[in-house]
């Protein structure tokens, strides 16, 4: 157990470091947390796991300083929820789950993937370029629909 958060913890720390900044615990932390992470984490999922980590817990600002960093150096994606809510995720996440669909619960707010490929992108004007495209479903999951919230 102990290797494989050691491998974890290498990676993060490669990554940083490709990227141009600095690995430093905080970053190393924050990033291999979010590519363990079965979906976008909030701040607030965030910042629970890392205190009930054995490293303790982060500052509330070093924290909101990491996850700006860590989307600027293009290694984490923030994408706001249809609560507003921010949600992030490990780059390497989002590039992996732009090959199919998703469906996002709006009672619990989890996200599943889908066994489908999202649909061929439309004709854009002249001048435009398309960086992005996704396909997100929403309703709600199994046990939203009946009355089985998940905790």
């Amino acid at each position: 157990m102990k290797r494989r958060a050691s491998n974890t913890i290498d990676k993060a720390t490669e990554k940083i470091r490709a990227a141009g900044q600095r690995a430093t615990p905080a970053r190393v932390r924050v990033l291999a947390l979010l590519g363990g992470a079965p979906r976008g984490l909030t701040h607030q999922d965030i910042e629970t796991a890392l205190a009930r980590s054995g490293e303790g817990p982060m500052d509330r600002v070093t924290l909101y300083r990491v996850l700006d960093s860590l989307v600027s150096g293009g290694l984490a994606l923030r994408q706001a929820d249809e609560s507003r809510v921010f949600r992030f995720s490990a780059a390497e996440q989002a590039e992996a789950h732009a090959a199919h669909a998703h469906f996002r619960c709006d009672g619990c707010g989890r996200v599943f993937c889908l066994n489908a490929p999202p649909p061929a992108a439309p004709a854009l004007p002249a001048g435009f370029r398309l960086s992005r495209m996704s396909l997100d479903l929403r309703g709600e999951c199994s046990d939203c629909s009946s009355g089985r919230r998940p905790g």
